[in-house]
């Protein structure tokens, strides 16, 4: 095969040295030419690429070389997680601190109200008078024991509810409400019956 390839490589010698008197001359060089670049090709595809052989130094090397790269992006992830845990970390403690504030904002505001409001009921609307016997509907029924509290204290009731169980403000009326008092607080607005159970209420929620 190498000899045909010398052989082509002399012939295309000779002929560049001859002078091209007919059009027939370009031609043939051209066929040559190719000849020879597929003689090459054909050579080429034959051959084995040459395999360096891997002995137990070099696997040694190639080994440390892709663990310290393993490593190296390791760290990098590992620099990366500690950054953004140190952020999250900040945040977190950025927002505890802001509901600490608004927590302690809301005891304050709330322990406030209760205060106005016990001075305000305590002046307009006290507890109705305990001995006056109220009217009977029917003689057979007995006259109700239960202890009966103050609007104050309806209002102390139903506003803890709300600030305690704010997702569940409702409270169930009992027989210590006056009914008088929880008609007052529902026809003003400031109290809401339960969509669903009349016989529980709550208190609106002006402070949202």
């Amino acid at each position: 095969m190498w000899n045909d390839m010398e052989e082509c490589q002399k012939k295309l010698s000779l002929v560049g040295t001859e002078t091209l008197t007919d059009s027939n001359a370009q031609s043939s060089l051209l066929i040559m030419q190719a000849k020879c670049l597929t003689a090459e090709l054909s050579q080429w595809q034959k051959e084995s690429p040459e395999i360096i052989p891997l002995n137990e130094e070099i696997l040694v090397t190639l080994g440390k070389e892709e663990f310290q790269k393993l490593r190296h992006d390791l760290e990098l992830v590992l620099s990366t997680i500690q950054s953004k845990n140190e952020k999250l970390k900040e945040d977190l403690e950025r927002i505890f601190g802001e509901l600490k504030t608004k927590m302690h904002d809301i005891k304050e505001y709330k322990e406030k109200l209760l205060v106005t409001l016990g001075e305000f009921l305590e002046d307009h609307f006290p507890l109705p008078d305990r001995n006056v016997k109220k009217k009977k509907k029917k003689k057979n029924i007995q006259e109700s024991t239960v202890q009966l509290i103050t609007l104050h204290e309806m209002l102390e009731i139903l506003l803890n509810r709300l600030f305690d169980v704010p997702h569940d403000p409702y409270v169930k009326i009992s027989d210590s409400f006056w009914p008088p008092y929880v008609e007052l607080l529902l026809r003003n607005g400031i109290a809401l019956r339960h969509p669903e159970d009349p016989t529980r209420i709550r208190l609106e929620a002006f402070h949202q």
